[in-house]
């Protein structure tokens, strides 16, 4: 719900609401679509990747170890509509071993999260994710 009436953060929350629409859908041409071509992606706890490429390559490997959705989402956006903030509950479910993690079970979790966005020229220009890896690990590992 949009409520602040400023034409540029509305844009910028409207775009972030349509990447994670997107992602529920599992629709992956749409979500980088709303990318810029070199766009910043900070994976959590990780390195930074950057471009679509390394993008496509890394919901690859999502989509192969873990089914997600995103559930209770709510965006922010600054006045200049470049800067966002989102905060989410994650509900997955661990379908395949991902490297370093414990092994997959289809073990159910529950997660918060939170992801910062930079918008330029009316896309995605830097995603940066969080989440408790600590507790998604414990989630996993009963």
């Amino acid at each position: 719900m949009i409520v602040d009436g400023n034409r540029q953060a509305d844009r910028a929350i409207e775009l972030v609401l349509a990447y994670y629409a997107a992602f529920n859908r599992g629709d992956r041409p749409a979500m980088l679509d709303l990318l810029a071509e070199d766009v910043a992606h900070d994976v959590n706890q990780g390195a930074r990747e950057t471009g679509k490429a390394a993008f496509t390559a890394f919901l690859g490997r999502m989509d192969r170890s873990y089914r997600e959705q995103l559930r209770d989402i709510v965006v922010m956006a600054n006045q200049a509509g470049d800067r966002v903030a989102a905060e989410y509950v994650v509900h997955g479910e661990y379908l395949a071993d991902d490297t370093g993690l414990p092994p997959a079970r289809g073990q159910k979790y529950v997660l918060p999260g939170g992801a910062f966005f930079d918008i330029r020229d009316g896309r995605i220009a830097r995603v940066t994710n969080y989440y408790n890896l600590e507790d998604w690990i414990a989630q996993v590992s009963k």
